[in-house]
Parts: structure tokens; C-alpha cells; sequence
């Protein structure tokens, strides 16, 4: 049984104990039958909503209700004024509601000051008791989604285990201000409400709607994350664009033009005409062509693109029109930018071409010539590469070798130029194929063929990305990127999971210059200035961190006095990952290296990120650190995976498949879900298919969660490798967890009294064997979860707060220390104080441990218990628990081993025999071993408590058992002997069991004679065949079992006899 099985049966158990196999709704008898009835009836598929709810409710259709429907609860209202305390003397409801939990609390933590860190008591304490984390920044046009939400519970663990760990903690939150995806929702906006463009409003006025659209919008994400529980240092919360993280964007800038790190320069560039600005390599997406493909892009709404095909055509000889010179391209309209063609020196078949001059069709004044360069291979396509300079990174270079011209054929915009000729004007994608055709009038078009290759899609807006030469701003990051390499290399910087490791050194010891400028106007504005008057037939550019600065630098190089000098300013702004690559430093206050965050707080503790931002953001921020402090911005990188859905596709809108995190904490129906999409941006053909999808994966919708369920759930998650496949019905299943927990704080307060005030547990504490055992799972508990969180395996720490909650401390302690509190009710003996201590610790720490993961109904529950002398104020701030060592006993949980294996043998001898809960049948256990003989006398009325006997008699000899039982072997060592007489009638329990046995028999007969089929490894696909081979192992173990019970119950029968 799987912990989800596990879990949804615990949760249920309390309330159904009508539940079998047969009857897995808990059904009462009557209404089972009547079920039974209408399936044999044929109307299984007919019954109605209605008619199903009325058998849950106890009714028949069209007769009386003999139970009235439960009025629908009525919506939690928050009466607590914000910033107070909740209000803890009302009782606790009848049931765990995630919004009543989750109120209130967010607001007090924050103005108790819990989550603000103090610089000067940071500056005198060792690093080793300091943690210091920035958030990845959320751009500020976001909104929650799942990634975020796993970002934050991750970060927000490891933040409240710090805390509780008594070191100064620091998480400082911001939002990056999301350079392309800012400037394109503002467009847009103005585009829909106003008809106009940016250039509509020139510069200033569209940059002053960008920021009233962020002060009214920007801070939607971190409410949201606020009701993750996100214990983030809100009075440092930083905007990439606020006034001292730009002074520090200027003063790197200015600091690596001065080094010599950026330098300007004309080179080729990724370009999206889309957006109309230039991208970093890290920003294009290649995707696989297999073959002649139809792809649509933005900006071409009328037309589709041709791609996957090699086209072929012919150059005519200058000297003699009627020879001609073979091509071969994947991008037919980059030939209005051909200025050669090039042949491979050492083949043979072009030699005497080399030199010859050829005729471009289009432009017939261009001067055109055939060249050698060892570059073309002589395999691929005709043997000729047309050069097309400005367009291809490798006919940049081989124009550079051979001193061609450099013709740019695009506008920014996508269209084709004047240098185009007749095509001048035509989006490139309609020069394609007019530019095909006119090659077919003039009869030089040869053909086309599929090939295979990659297209470069802009990340951001998916349209195709065009190399175009462009003077841009660079930066040489080599002598950095060696440092990080080798700081991973010396153990410095430590990279988790380790795995990583070679993706990062594969990164940067191949990293090329990064492209800094972006043809955008929100963002950083370059401080570099151009020299307007006087005029210069090359351009002069001077840097500085204010136009002041780049004046007085100007006049100084140039040798004239300032008042002859004009500058303009570079429109273009700095790439996003710019200024996100100083936040370690710029958000402590950076470039002042006196502020008390940056003497308290730099270099911080963990990086935590998605892995697939490694590049774009973690080894920039690397790099910038090192080469502006010469310091490492942080010790440790820890990258988490990312979520798919529970068949692990990609989640996208088009498949119905997104899970949005605020509907899986308050619940979506499905018809909320499927009106979404048909009022989001999906094209109509895709919103079909899209509802199937949801249809499929969420037939009730998504039920209401809570943050703490959702979080738990994800972190439960974080063990799988680079990929979550969410299966949503999993976080629902933690839900139960929170109500499991919500009743076992409901059953164990009233064992208190009135008046208990935890003491601590005295060291010569009498302690009961079931005492010993839940301290010593407590202990080990503690030391797993603090090794998991401690080093990253978060899955492992909510594996073993889980386990000792519903395992140890809810299966098992409790139900063994009921009898005790029973029997001790009314005193006030030391055995009751005890007793009491005990539960206190369990309850106390328990809720301690699982904080970090579920802080909300931790805080809830913790309020809830008696005050102690360890109690704090609020459970925040409480001390993590810790491994006691003196509370192990490996020798007492041996002995619970054997409890455990007797209870669920007895427990499952009764279920099979047909045994009604309330029988509470009388037992024998005999043990072969001297160790099971020394521990059974003391352990007998705890297995007879938790397998329901009347009693459980230790005998050392099988012929002291009397008629009338049934054995039943535990293990080797151990068996048990249950008394059935006069609770069973025998023989009509071995008729049903003898015709279940038969058509278990009919079953896997059915899947035996399938795999006996001739060829059936051949036919049959693997993943077929093993289901069959599942099924047919399952059918056999349980056929087994049932002849085991048919020959235990014909024994009784016969001794009976």
C-alpha cells in the first residue's frame, strides 16, 4: 500500500467502520445491498448523483429521510484585527479548516518582528551560526505559480529551521523588474486601453506608466507568497531598479569598462525582430526540425513559416550567364545579403571557379566572387556556401578572413531593407517565399529537400531569432568564469546535487562574451555617452556613473574643454541578468562595503534556485562577486527540480494540465477551472482539447488544500531528481495529514486536567516500556529530520516527521496509553505526572519538528498546548529539537518490531476470517526463541489492546492451546492461536472463502493463458506484458493466502467436531 493508500485509510478509519474491501465507501448494510442490487439490475452507469447520495445518507429514494442533511459549514470570517494575536480560548472546531488555521498568524509573526534579522548582533557572531539567503526575485510581473511555490517552501524550511536553531537568519525578499516581460505587459495595455505605442509617448512618458503600472500591480506575488508562510525579511525587501541597486549597476558598469571587461563592438547578435532587441545566447531556445515543417511565429498572424526544408538554386558565371554555380540553403531570403560563394580549395570539381566573379539576380550591380576557404565541407549540400556576412555567425568570420562587405539585409522590425532591392519592405518570412518565386520565373530555382535541423526561438516571445550584426555592448567574462570552475574544483563553492557539477563546468569553461544590451527602454539605461559636437567620423564613446563624470572623462581624452563637448546618453538599457547578478551584494548595500548588512550579512550562506536558471542567474552572480569583491557571493548552490505533472509532461496550457498553487489552496471545481481557460489567451482549437485534459486529470476539480498541505506536499516531492511529477491527489492526502494531526491535539488535551504546567521529565523518571519507545522514536525522528533539512533532502525530513506522527505516535502510542490515562483518570499521582510529561514531550517537540514544514497549524496547535518551562512565545522562535541520545533504546524498538508484526498478523487473520470489530476474540502466542519468550509476557496486553482481544495468554507449549483456534504464523519464532467458536460460523466462512478462492483461480488462470499465447513476447508490448506479469503475481499471492485460511478454518472445524 502506497503512503497516499495509507494515509486516506487513517484519515477515514475513525468514522467508517463499515469499510472493506467489498465496500471501500463504508456503506451501511442496507444501503450496500441496495447498491448491489442496481448494478445487477444493469444500472450502475444509470444511478443518479442523486440516488448514490441518498445511499451515503442513509435514505431511498422517493422515502423519508431517517437522517438529516448536514447544513453546508458556513465560510471561516478572520475576527482577529491584523498585527494581534489570535484569540486561543474559543474550543477547537470539530475539524482541521485550512483558511480558520491559516488566518492571523502571517501578520502577528510579522509584527512581533520574528522575521528581522539584527546586523549587529550578526556582527558579532560566527559565520557558522549565521544564514544568510536572497530570494531568486520573482519578476515583478508575476504571479504565483508552481515553481515559485516550491522555491518558496524550500527557502522558507530552510529559513524557519535556522531560526529555530537560534542563528541569525536573514531571507531577504524583492522582485526583479523583468526588463522584457514589464515593457511588453505595458505595451499592450496601452496598445488595448489608449491605441497607442511606446513612441506614441516618447520615452518619459511611457516610463512613467511603466511605473505607476508597477507601484499599482508589482506587489501582487509577494501578498502571495505571504500566504505561503514565507518568513521573509519584509523591512529589506528590495526592487532591482530602486535608487541604491541602480547606483550599484552604474558603479559595476563603469568599474568593468575601466578594467577593460565591457568593451563596444559590431558583431552579430541574437535579434528578435518581435521584440526588437538583441538576446543573450542563454535566452535563445533550439528546437529539433525533423523534416519540412509549418511553424507560427508573432508578427505574422496571415502566414505560417517554412522551415526543416534545404532549398536549392543557381548563381549564373558573370563571364558566361549560362554556367552556373549550385547553392544550397535553410534560409532562402538571406541571399539578398550574399556578397561571395565559397568552395573548398582542395575540390577538385570548383577550382577553376575561384576568382570568377557571378551575377546576384536581384541586385546585379552587388559585386559577387568566388572563393576558397577550408571551412566549406565538400559533403554537405553542392560543395558551395553562399557567404551572407551580416546574417550567419560563420560567414561572419570567413567574411572577416577574406575582407567582404558586410550587408545588412533587416530592418529591427523583421522586414527586409533597402539594400533588398524589389523585396524591400516584405517581412522576411514573405521574402522566402516571393523571393522562391521570382527564382522560378527566371528559371534559377532547382528545388528542395527535407533536412533535419535546429530552429532559435526567443524565449520570450517564440519568434524566430535572426543573427544580425549590430553594435552592441560586451562583456569578456573569461577570467571570472575560470575562478568559479576552479571554485567548485577546491571544494569552495559546493554545488547540490552534485550531479550539477559537470553541467557547470561544461558551461564555463566554454563561455563566450556576454551581450549586456537590450533594445528596450525600462530597465538599467546604459551609463555610457556618445559625443554628439563635435562631430567624429568614429563614433566616441565615454562611460561613467553620471553624465557629469563621462563629460569631464571626455574632455580629458579628447583634449577640449567641456563646454565645446555635447553627449548623448545610449538609449539601450542592461540585460536583466545584469543587475540580478549583484543582488548579494547590491541588496546589503553594495558598492558601500561599510553598511552594517553588508559587514554583517556578505558573502550570504545558500543560493537556492531552479536549476535551469545555473547559467543565467547562479554563475553571474559568481563571477560579478569575485570580480568586484573578490569574494564568492555564497559557500553552497542548492538547485531544486522542476514540477511536471503526475504523467511528467511539461505543464502548458494547452493540455489543461497547470496547476495554479492559490486554486490548490482554495479549492477550484471543475467548471471554475474549464471557464479559465475558455477566458484566457488560448486559441480556440486548443481550448477543446485543453478541457479534456482537465477533464481527465481533475474529474471533481481540485479540492481546498490549505498552504500548509501544498507545502508539505511539494517538499515530500523534492527527493525525485530533476523532475516533480505532481500527482494533485497526494497534496490532498497531506490535508488528511493536517486533520489526522487537528484530532490527535483534540483527543490529547483533555489528558491534561486543568491545571498541568509542563516541569520537564525528571532524569529518574519511572518511565512505562511504551514510554521508552515513542522517546526513542522521537529522538531518532529529530536527528533525520535535522539531517535532512541540514543537507538538502527535504524529503527526507517530512518522511520522518510523518512517520513518527501517524506511525509511531498516532497508530501505536496513543492507543496504548489510552488504557493508562483510563485507569489513572481522577488521581493526581506521580504515574498520571508522568504519564502527562511524556505526551507533553511527544506533543510539544512533535509540532516543533514538523514547523519548518507546516508552519500554520504547527502555530495553530502549539498555541493550544499547556504552557511549560521550554514554551516560547510563539512557536517560530521556539529551539529546534535535537537527537537526545539518552532517549535511545534500540533494544525497546526490537521489541515493538515483534508488537507491531503480531498486532497486523492478528489484525489480519480477523479481517479474513470475517470477524465483526466489536468480536474482541480471545488469543494464545507461543514463541520458539528464547529472546520473543523473554519479551512476550511483558508486551501481551499491548498486542491484545491494539489487535482488539479480550486477552492474549503466553503459552510455551502448542498443546496447551485449546479447541476451537485457528493458528497463525507470525514468523519463524512466533505464532498465534485466535479463539473463533461461537464468534464465526465456520462453515459458512469456508463456503465464501472456497468460492472466492475459485474465481481467484478463473483470474489468473485468465492471465497464465495469455502469456501461453504463441509469440506473446514478440506481440505484445513490454508495458503490457508487465501488467500481465503484476496482475498474474498478485492473483497467486492471493491465492495463497486464501488456501492458507481454508486449511486453518478446516482445522478448527475438525477439532471442533
Amino acid at each position: 500500500m502506497s503512503e497516499n493508500d495509507e494515509l486516506a485509510q487513517h484519515s477515514v478509519q475513525d468514522h467508517t467502520e463499515n469499510v472493506t474491501a467489498e465496500n471501500p465507501e463504508g456503506l451501511s448494510k442496507s444501503a450496500l445491498k441496495k447498491l448491489k442490487k442496481q448494478e445487477k439490475a444493469g444500472k450502475k452507469n444509470k444511478m443518479s448523483k442523486e440516488e448514490k447520495q441518498a445511499l451515503f445518507q442513509g435514505k431511498s429514494k422517493g422515502k423519508k429521510e431517517t437522517k438529516p442533511v448536514p447544513e453546508k459549514k458556513q465560510p471561516y470570517v478572520n475576527k482577529t484585527p491584523v498585527g494581534e494575536k489570535k484569540d486561543m480560548s474559543e474550543p477547537m472546531a470539530d475539524s482541521y479548516d485550512p483558511v480558520a488555521v491559516e488566518s492571523a498568524w502571517y501578520d502577528w509573526w510579522r509584527k512581533q518582528g520574528y522575521f528581522h534579522a539584527d546586523a549587529q548582533k550578526a556582527m558579532n557572531t560566527v559565520d557558522s551560526q549565521k544564514f544568510v539567503m536572497c530570494v531568486p526575485p520573482p519578476n515583478v510581473t508575476g504571479t504565483l505559480h508552481l515553481g515559485h511555490a516550491l522555491m518558496a517552501c524550500i527557502e522558507d524550511s530552510m529559513t524557519r529551521w535556522h531560526r529555530m536553531m537560534g542563528h541569525q537568519t536573514l531571507w531577504i525578499p524583492g522582485t526583479d523588474h523583468a526588463g522584457i516581460a514589464t515593457q511588453s505587459v505595458v505595451e499592450n495595455l496601452l496598445l488595448r486601453d489608449e491605441g497607442l505605442s511606446r513612441h506614441d509617448l516618447g520615452r518619459e512618458k511611457f516610463l512613467e506608466k511603466v511605473w505607476a503600472w508597477k507601484n499599482e500591480k508589482g506587489n501582487t506575488i509577494c501578498k502571495q507568497m505571504e500566504r505561503l508562510a514565507s518568513s521573509l525579511d519584509w523591512d529589506r525587501q528590495f526592487f532591482t531598479m530602486d535608487d541604491n541597486l541602480s547606483t550599484a549597476v552604474k558603479e559595476a558598469f563603469v568599474r568593468f569598462y575601466d578594467e577593460g571587461k565591457i568593451y563596444r563592438d559590431t558583431r552579430l547578435v541574437n535579434w528578435c525582430p518581435y521584440l526588437r532587441t538583441a538576446l543573450s545566447d542563454l535566452e535563445v531556445d533550439h528546437i529539433d526540425i525533423d523534416k519540412r515543417t509549418l511553424l507560427s511565429i508573432p508578427g505574422l498572424s496571415d502566414a505560417k513559416v517554412e522551415v526543416g526544408v534545404l532549398v536549392e538554386f543557381k548563381y549564373p558565371l558573370k563571364e558566361d550567364p549560362t554556367k552556373f554555380v549550385h547553392i544550397a540553403t535553410t534560409r532562402l531570403e538571406t541571399m539578398l545579403g550574399d556578397v561571395a560563394v565559397a568552395v573548398n580549395p582542395k575540390d577538385d570539381r570548383f577550382t577553376y571557379l575561384i576568382g570568377k566573379e557571378l551575377v546576384h539576380p536581384f541586385i546585379p550591380n552587388r559585386k559577387m566572387v568566388v572563393i576558397a576557404d577550408d571551412y566549406v565541407s565538400m559533403d554537405f549540400g553542392t560543395g558551395c556556401v553562399k557567404i551572407t556576412p551580416a546574417h550567419d555567425p560563420n560567414d561572419f568570420a570567413i567574411g572577416r578572413r577574406h575582407h567582404l562587405p558586410e550587408i545588412n539585409i533587416l530592418n529591427d522590425d523583421g522586414t527586409m531593407n533597402d539594400n533588398c532591392g524589389e523585396f524591400a519592405g516584405q517581412h522576411r518570412f514573405v521574402a522566402r517565399r516571393t523571393v522562391e518565386e521570382r527564382l522560378k520565373e527566371l528559371g534559377l530555382f532547382v528545388g528542395k529537400t527535407d533536412n533535419a535541423m535546429k530552429v532559435p526561438l526567443c524565449s520570450k516571445s517564440k519568434d524566430i531569432v535572426e543573427p544580425v550584426l549590430k553594435p552592441q555592448w560586451w562583456m569578456d567574462c573569461s577570467k571570472e568564469a575560470a575562478r568559479g570552475v576552479q571554485a567548485v574544483k577546491e571544494g569552495k563553492l559546493r554545488i547540490e546535487p552534485s550531479y550539477y557539477e559537470s553541467t557547470w563546468f561544461n558551461w564555463l569553461e566554454n563561455i563566450r562574451d556576454w551581450c549586456v544590451s537590450r533594445q528596450l527602454w525600462w530597465g538599467h539605461r546604459i551609463p555610457a555617452y556618445k559625443v554628439v559636437k563635435p562631430c567624429y567620423t568614429e563614433e566616441q564613446w565615454f562611460v561613467g556613473r553620471d553624465e557629469a563624470e563621462a563629460l569631464e572623462r571626455a574632455s580629458e581624452k579628447l583634449g577640449i574643454p567641456e563646454s565645446d563637448i555635447e553627449l548623448a546618453q545610449d538609449p539601450d538599457v542592461l540585460d536583466t541578468w545584469f543587475s540580478s547578478g549583484l543582488l548579494p551584494m547590491s541588496a546589503l548595500g553594495w558598492p558601500d562595503m561599510n553598511t552594517d548588512d553588508m559587514k554583517a550579512f556578505f558573502p550570504s550562506s545558500v543560493l537556492e534556485t531552479g536549476h535551469d536558471i545555473l547559467f543565467f542567474w547562479v554563475a553571474r552572480m559568481v563571477m560579478m562577486s569575485l570580480a568586484l569583491t573578490d569574494e564568492l557571493p555564497f559557500h553552497t548552490v542548492c538547485l531544486h527540480s522542476m514540477v511536471r505533472d503526475a504523467h511528467g509532461r511539461k505543464m502548458s496550457k494547452s493540455l489543461g494540465n497547470v496547476i495554479d498553487p492559490l486554486e490548490v489552496m482554495s479549492g477550484i471545481g471543475l467548471p471554475e477551472l474549464q471557464e479559465k481557460l475558455k477566458h484566457g489567451n488560448l486559441p480556440e482549437r486548443e481550448i477543446k482539447k485543453a478541457m479534456k485534459g482537465q477533464e481527465k486529470d481533475f474529474p471533481d476539480g481540485i479540492p481546498e488544500c490549505g498552504s500548509d498541505a501544498l507545502r508539505f506536499g511539494l517538499l515530500a516531492y523534492t527527493g525525485q531528481a530533476r523532475s516533480i511529477n505532481l500527482d494533485i491527489n497526494r497534496v490532498v492526502s497531506y490535508r488528511y495529514f493536517c486533520n489526522k494531526l487537528w484530532n490527535v491535539m483534540k483527543f490529547a488535551l483533555p489528558n491534561f486536567g486543568e491545571s498541568f504546567k509542563s516541569r520537564g521529565l525528571p532524569l529518574d523518571a519511572k518511565l512505562e516500556w511504551e514510554d521508552k519507545w515513542i522517546l526513542s522514536r522521537l529522538s531518532d525522528a529529530a536527528g533525520a529530520a535535522n539531517k535532512g533539512i541540514k543537507e538538502f533532502n527535504f524529503s527526507d525530513a517530512t518522511t520522518a516527521t510523518y512517520n513518527f506522527w501517524l506511525y509511531d505516535f498516532c497508530d501505536y502510542y496513543l492507543e496504548l496509553v489510552k488504557k493508562r490515562f483510563r485507569a489513572l483518570e481522577g488521581g493526581d499521582s506521580e504515574e498520571l505526572r508522568i504519564a502527562r510529561e511524556v505526551l507533553y514531550i511527544c506533543l510539544d517537540r512533535g509540532l516543533r519538528l514538523l514547523h519548518p514544514l507546516l508552519p500554520f497549524v504547527t502555530e495553530e496547535l502549539y498555541q493550544r498546548i499547556p504552557d511549560g518551562i521550554t514554551k516560547a512565545e510563539s512557536i517560530v522562535i521556539a529551539d529546534y529539537p535535537q537527537e537526545v541520545m539518552s532517549w535511545r533504546n534500540l533494544a525497546v524498538e526490537e521489541e515493538m518490531v515483534l508488537l507491531q508484526s503480531t498486532t497486523s498478523s492478528l489484525r489480519s487473520q480477523a479481517a479474513s476470517l470475517g470477524l465483526p470489530p466489536k468480536a474482541m476474540p480471545h488469543a494464545y502466542i507461543r514463541a520458539a526463541d528464547p529472546e520473543a519468550r523473554r519479551v512476550l509476557p511483558k508486551i501481551a496486553d499491548h498486542i491484545a489492546t491494539m489487535a482488539k482481544l479480550s486477552s492474549l495468554n503466553v503459552i510455551d507449549d502448542a498443546g496447551a492451546v485449546p479447541t476451537g483456534t485457528i493458528a497463525n504464523v507470525v514468523s519463524e519464532h512466533v505464532t498465534t492461536y485466535m479463539e473463533v467458536a461461537g464468534l464465526v460460523d465456520l462453515g459458512a466462512e469456508l463456503k465464501k472463502l472456497e468460492k472466492k478462492m475459485g474465481i481467484t483461480q478463473h483470474n489468473l488462470q485468465t492471465y497464465v493463458s495469455k502469456r501461453e499465447v504463441p509469440d506473446y513476447e514478440e506481440k505484445v508490448p513490454p508495458q503490457v506484458r508487465h501488467a500481465n506479469a503484476a496482475k498474474e503475481e498478485s492473483y497467486r499471492a492471493e491465492l495463497t493466502e486464501q488456501k492458507k485460511v481454508i486449511a486453518q478454518i478446516k482445522a478448527a472445524m475438525e477439532t471442533t467436531a
